[in-house]
């Protein structure tokens, strides 16, 4: 008859082997993306049904999910209104304009009107419009002076000192002299939008990407969902090389790191990869933990590196296992939006054309770099500010591109010129 350590450890070793056929046969987590697109699925649903307690469980799964974004706390705010909780709503609101946000919506939609009604919404009315006031701190650098390029990624050559700047329309890149001349660097090899752009000077070349994008009359429907990374001669314009890249992606955006290996992000697909020095192929590092990560930037101690999702918010990456750890939000920074992010020592530069308004604003993190400790606007709600894109620093300034175009794309208006901006950086 056996013992009962021996029954005890019979059943340890039965309940582990159940375990582990378990593991095996579940299907995979389901990603960031997969989330919010069931939750999305869900609020909508629930509101053609006007269920409003489910639509108010679908909308806290989407605040959960998205770190407390301002976007996710007005969500939050209607279904808490629908369910009858109009201080909880007012709270939600209050969050919302102390992350220096402003909506017409909460102005125009009937879901607000009852919260409109009360006499506490007068501050949260008069928070927007001071959200809303022109912050200017910047200089105009230079004028682009083809209004037809759409540019999206610019970066220095001090060699030639010349910026190069990236076009989505025109599917090339250009040189922009010290005298404003502007002259054609390189065209794209399958004539396909030009997005992010890197100088690797030590090297002497230029990478970029190329991708066939959708909704883009341009491109070729069969080519559509492709995309590659290239490289030319940083002399000649010459094209070095050219690397496919994962069916469907979308790398718009690309950050250099000190070794010479290429960070590229996927914001359609929600991919992070890796290319390394010498590699014919890009490698994925992230686990579905990203929606649309934008331009990343390198942490100090170069094994880790601050991913900005459009809509997740600020996440820190680390480059050997792979976890992600999301600067919090804390009902006081709006963190999502961020199409580009630039380190200098325990300050991120951050352009912003997914916040409202739009804005760049440069935040100031603590000693160990996991939380924000303080933020100031840069430029905001200018006459020129239109859609800013990406930046790049140069000596003791932030220079970045304005009134990129992207807002005449959808709207159809004439597009105007863009510029380049310069901030000069405080001390650090």
């Amino acid at each position: 008859m056996p013992s009962r350590v021996m029954v005890c450890m019979a059943s340890c070793v039965l309940l582990f082997c159940q375990s582990a056929l378990h593991a095996l046969s579940a299907e995979p987590p389901a990603t960031a993306i997969e989330r919010l697109d069931r939750a999305q699925a869900a609020l909508r649903d629930s509101h053609k049904r006007s269920d409003w307690v489910a639509y108010r469980m679908a909308a806290e799964q989407i605040k959960e999910l998205l770190n407390g974004s301002p976007q996710s706390r007005l969500e939050m705010a209607r279904a808490e209104i629908h369910v009858g909780e109009t201080t909880a709503a007012l709270d939600e609101l209050r969050t919302y304009v102390r992350m220096g946000q402003s909506s017409e919506a909460i102005d125009k939609l009937p879901d607000f009107e009852a919260l409109r009604q009360r006499k506490e919404f007068a501050t949260v009315r008069a928070s927007m419009a001071a959200n809303r006031e022109v912050v200017s701190r910047s200089t105009v650098a230079f004028h682009i002076p083809d209004p037809g390029l759409l540019p999206e990624d610019i970066d220095f050559d001090s060699r030639a000192q010349r910026f190069l700047i990236s076009s989505v329309l025109q599917h090339r890149i250009v040189a922009v002299a010290a005298d404003g001349a502007l002259t054609e660097f390189a065209k794209a090899p399958d004539d396909w939008p030009v997005l992010a752009l890197k100088i690797e000077t030590s090297r002497n070349v230029v990478w970029a990407t190329e991708v066939a994008m959708e909704g883009f009359d341009s491109v070729p429907k069969s080519d559509r969902g492709r995309s590659a990374v290239v490289c030319y001669d940083l002399n000649t314009g010459k094209l070095l090389r050219r690397i496919e890249a994962p069916r469907p992606s979308a790398p718009g955006d690309m950050a250099l790191m000190a070794n010479g290996n290429l960070i590229v992000t996927d914001g359609e697909h929600g991919g992070l990869y890796r290319l390394k020095t010498g590699a014919d192929q890009l490698e994925r590092l992230d686990q579905g933990d990203f929606i649309s990560p934008q331009t990343v930037a390198m942490a100090s101690d170069a094994t880790h590196v601050y991913v900005p999702d459009y809509v997740r918010g600020l996440g820190i990456f680390d480059l050997e296992t792979k976890h992600v750890q999301w600067l919090p939000m804390a009902g006081r920074f709006a963190l999502d939006g961020i199409d580009g992010v630039y380190r200098v020592g325990n300050r991120l530069i951050a352009v912003q054309n997914g916040a409202s308004p739009q804005r760049v604003v440069v935040f100031a993190t603590d000693a160990a770099a996991t939380k924000m400790v303080a933020e100031s606007a840069i430029e905001r709600a200018t006459a020129t500010l239109g859609v800013p894109t990406h930046g790049v620093i140069v000596g003791d300034a932030f220079y970045y591109i304005t009134n990129s175009g992207w807002d005449a794309m959808e709207s159809g208006a004439k597009r105007t010129p863009a510029l380049v901006m310069k901030w000069k950086l405080p001390p650090i």
